[in-house]
């Protein structure tokens, strides 16, 4: 593996993608701690730091919710404050709506109709980005009206002028996230959405090591020698949840397909044989747990933007969606089972397989081809569909368990399960399977001796042209000459 990372930069124009997603990457990090003018970021940063270490506040875990698709922005105030999120709330409302609406199913069907797709849930993100924009302006300017008790003043000069400039600048910074993870799929490696994603959930990884560290190890000024040992025991507890991962998602069931011999073109003869048709344990990936996430932190900030803080509707909702509470569990197990079998019949078409087998000669042996092939292809792929929903809802749900059964805070058990592993487990394999694709292109050795990493976003990775030499270069000295301004201006 330490090969492969070496021959990586080797390859021209794999070590152009590399530089190319690292710089971007960089600005990403750069614009979340850019913060909004006119706004008290150190008071905000300080108090939400505070309730996120506090597994009992009920800001704990939608801090750690809000940290997956900001990256901290939000807590910091930053240009970057929404993130991604608004992007992924609309690629929700368009995945329905292509589902349930005819005209929609119509216009995926036609040439050209992902494209106009992806253009209409941008444009539904730039206007749920102004809504949202909007309210958090809102809440800046009334920290109480969402439950922040205790914080006043942090915004210096309440009024039309800051709320019009905070919703533009919030909004741009939307609009170029959503452009630069474009940008990353197109030249870069991996998936641009997937991957400022997670870099935003890595951000958080030294500051919940530090917070683990000082809970389970230090006492006082003293170590204490059995929190040394849970200590350890956590850490090889995320090595076995991270290998379990990783397995049930590289997991799949291969159908055999057997071919006869056939004539092909002028009397050519093509010989027949056994291949298989792989259907995948987790074919919808982390979408599912993605999907409930943002849909359940929805509730909580909208109720919180409507209501007082003591009225009956704010208190029932808190109750209802705290870590706590069953309901926040079943409500959960009931949205990533649903949205599993909904990614399911969205983007896996048996009858569409069934036919391109009876065209092409080829059939399940045990099964006729045609109709029953298609109704045997969906039983399997609904068993399948039910034991990773299965697996899912227990990851998503380990994180709750362990600060909820444990002395950890929140900010800390997301990184042994949930949507944050999932996503990180998700987004690198895809990245190790594209950087392997162009080093096995090229003749060099992948990460793998026996096989070979499966990945997702293979027809969308990597279609554009590498960046140019001269083009990095000034992007790495523009880099360079921000974070020496702002390292001369801290140390100032």
């Amino acid at each position: 593996m330490i090969s492969a990372f070496a021959n990586s930069m080797k390859v021209p124009e794999l070590r152009s993608r590399i530089l190319f997603t690292l710089a971007m990457i960089v600005i990403v990090r750069l614009g979340v701690h850019l913060p909004l003018p006119g706004v008290d970021v150190q008071a905000l940063s300080d108090y939400m730091a505070k309730a996120s270490q506090d597994s009992d506040s009920p800001l704990a875990a939608l801090g750690a919710i809000l940290t997956i698709f900001s990256g901290g922005g939000l807590q910091q105030c930053g240009i970057f404050a929404l993130g991604i999120m608004p992007y992924i709330s609309a690629s929700i409302m368009t995945q329905l709506m292509g589902a349930v609406i005819p005209s929609w199913q119509k216009m995926l069907r036609e040439e050209g109709g992902r494209q106009k797709m992806t253009r209409y849930t941008r444009l539904i993100a730039i206007i749920i980005a102004i809504v949202q924009g909007y309210l958090l302006t809102q809440s800046l300017r009334n920290p109480e009206m969402i439950g922040l008790s205790g914080l006043q003043d942090l915004v210096m000069n309440p009024g039309w002028v800051f709320t019009l400039s905070t919703i533009f600048i919030i909004v741009t910074g939307t609009m170029f996230l959503m452009w630069i993870g474009d940008q990353i799929t197109e030249r870069g490696v991996g998936n641009g959405v997937s991957l400022i994603i997670s870099v935003n959930i890595i951000h958080a990884l030294p500051g919940a090591f530090s917070i683990a560290w000082k809970t389970c190890v230090m006492n006082g000024t003293e170590i204490n020698p059995l929190g040394s040992l849970g200590m350890v025991a956590l850490i090889a507890f995320m090595v076995l949840v991270v290998a379990l991962v990783v397995t049930v998602t590289q997991a799949q069931r291969r159908i055999p397909v057997q071919y006869a011999k056939r004539v092909i073109g002028r009397g050519k003869i093509a010989q027949g044989g056994t291949q298989y048709l792989p259907l995948k344990l987790n074919y919808s990936g982390v979408m599912p747990v993605i999907f409930a996430t943002a849909i359940l932190a929805l509730p909580q900030l909208l109720v919180a933007q409507i209501f007082s803080a003591d009225s009956m509707v704010h208190s029932v909702v808190a109750a209802c969606l705290s870590v706590n509470d069953i309901w926040y569990y079943i409500i959960s197990a009931a949205m990533i089972y649903f949205f599993s079998y909904f990614w399911v019949a969205t983007m896996f078409q048996p009858q569409q397989i069934s036919e391109d087998l009876k065209r092409t000669g080829g059939y399940i042996p045990g099964v006729r081809p045609g109709p029953p092939t298609a109704a045997f292809l969906d039983q399997t792929m609904s068993r399948l569909t039910f034991a990773g929903s299965l697996f899912l809802t227990l990851i998503y749900f380990l994180p709750c368990l362990l600060s909820v059964w444990g002395t950890l805070p929140m900010v800390v058990t997301q990184f042994f399960g949930g949507t944050s592993l999932l996503i990180l487990v998700g987004v690198l394999l895809d990245m190790m399977r594209q950087v392997e694709a162009t080093l096995l292109q090229k003749n060099y050795d992948g990460f793998m001796k026996k096989g070979r990493i499966r990945g997702k976003y293979s027809h969308l990775q990597g279609t554009g042209a590498a960046a140019e030499g001269k083009g990095l270069v000034i992007l790495w000295i523009i880099i360079a000459i921000f974070v020496l301004t702002g390292a001369i201006i801290m140390a100032s």
